[in-house]
């Protein structure tokens, strides 16, 4: 058993790739994840399984998946879930009406709420790497750098595999090996290549594929503009934001409650930048209608935009704003994770918070209260990451305490 401080034993995982060196928080994640163990918890409204427990209803305290301390990374949807083990295998759970969950021939027919509420293997491979889920689909990229998505794809062609079809197993996006970060919107979704190139596909109506038109849907991946240098990019309902590795922040797509954070409610079909900060490091968008922005800044600083009727912006108000405002003064933020209209985050060190709207108990800290600051969710100080759902559940993954 590895015992200690390991942070003399960065390296590139062998399995899962390259580990990020700016996160200090998991100081050496293959170790942690081989020898120590991660669970998984899930919390709000388990309507058809979400949660991946057996058991129907709400839970307003976070409740374990299982018994296994195996899961890497997690992604949550409308109401369905997705997650990486450590082995590399993927696995989904909850609703399946639309072939979201990627298991071939168990896509119920209909809007029939029909969901399955334990973790299911998705095909038998071993090299899964980054899993992203909203509303009705669901896109992974694998170690060998490969884009896979499934669900939904009707109308908008989300899935951009060039076909306007819904599909209930992993379809590959073309044959390129260069894929490094994935996210799916409401109806359209976003990726980065590993030269730094960003691509978008699916429904184009309010601007939010960045090629500068508000029209047309595609379905196969378009690059928005010709630069070199996106580092991440999160894809909401109808809109999207994305750091560049100078870390200034641009956003683009529906702006009618002020998502896009540049100070007014304007539309834009093409990337704009949020101030003119070079700090920015981690964003996050809501794929509800009730849409919110979160990003954390180099200096642990939390700032959120966007619709606020249920405090969701964490600043003590329910007050819309159409710019970044502080969420207290705090300067140990780490990952953030924007649901419907609620936010969780985790701070460096380990504890998780949430706010927003509970009236399904999906803040997870034990009643059915909405809170419009942040609340501590139990007392445990080992969360690892969260990802809040489009519609009212919570997952997140908690790792052993090795210092």
């Amino acid at each position: 058993m590895a015992t200690g401080n390991l942070s003399n034993y960065w390296k590139d995982d062998p399995i899962f790739g390259s580990i990020d060196l700016d996160d200090e928080y998991i100081t050496n994640q293959w170790l942690v994840d081989q020898f120590v163990g991660n669970n998984l918890f899930g919390c709000g409204y388990n309507s058809v399984g979400e949660l991946g427990v057996p058991t129907l209803g709400y839970f307003s305290s976070p409740a374990q998946v299982g018994a296994l301390t195996t899961w890497k990374q997690v992604a949550t949807g409308y109401i369905h879930t997705s997650s990486i083990k450590t082995d590399g295998t993927l696995w989904a759970w909850g609703a399946n009406y639309k072939g979201q969950l990627g298991v071939t021939g168990l896509a119920p027919s209909g809007y029939s709420g029909i969901g399955y509420s334990s973790p299911i293997q998705v095909g038998a491979l071993t090299n899964w790497k980054q899993v992203s889920c909203s509303s009705y689909t669901t896109a992974a990229i694998k170690t060998d750098s490969t884009l896979w998505t499934w669900g939904n794809g009707t109308l908008t062609g989300q899935l951009g595999n060039g076909f306007a079809l819904s599909y209930s197993s992993p379809i590959q996006i073309g044959s390129l090996t260069n894929w490094k970060q994935v996210s799916c919107g409401y109806k359209h979704t976003a990726a980065i290549k590993s030269d730094g190139t960003l691509w978008t596909w699916g429904d184009n109506r309010p601007g939010n594929l960045g090629n500068s038109t508000n029209f047309n849907a595609y379905s196969s991946p378009i690059q928005v503009g010709a630069l070199t240098n996106w580092k991440q990019v999160s894809c909401g309902y109808g809109n999207t934001a994305a750091i560049k590795t100078d870390g200034t922040l641009w956003t683009w797509g529906n702006n009618n409650n002020g998502q896009l954070g540049n100070g007014n409610t304007l539309y834009y079909s093409s990337p704009c930048q949020v101030s003119a900060l070079t700090s920015w490091k981690e964003v996050g968008v809501s794929n509800g209608s009730f849409v919110c922005v979160a990003a954390i800044k180099t200096d642990g600083t939390l700032w959120t935009w966007g619709y606020n009727a249920s405090g969701q912006l964490g600043n003590g108000t329910t007050i819309n704003y159409s710019s970044p405002i502080q969420v207290g003064s705090l300067t140990n933020w780490k990952k953030i994770s924007c649901g419907r209209d609620f936010i969780h985050a985790v701070k460096t060190d380990g504890t998780l918070w949430s706010w927003g709207s509970n009236f399904q108990r999906q803040l997870g800290n034990g009643t059915a209260i909405n809170y419009s600051s942040p609340i501590q969710v139990g007392s445990l100080t080992n969360w690892k990451q969260v990802s809040c759902g489009d519609l009212w559940h919570t997952m997140a993954i908690t790792f052993a305490d090795i210092t």
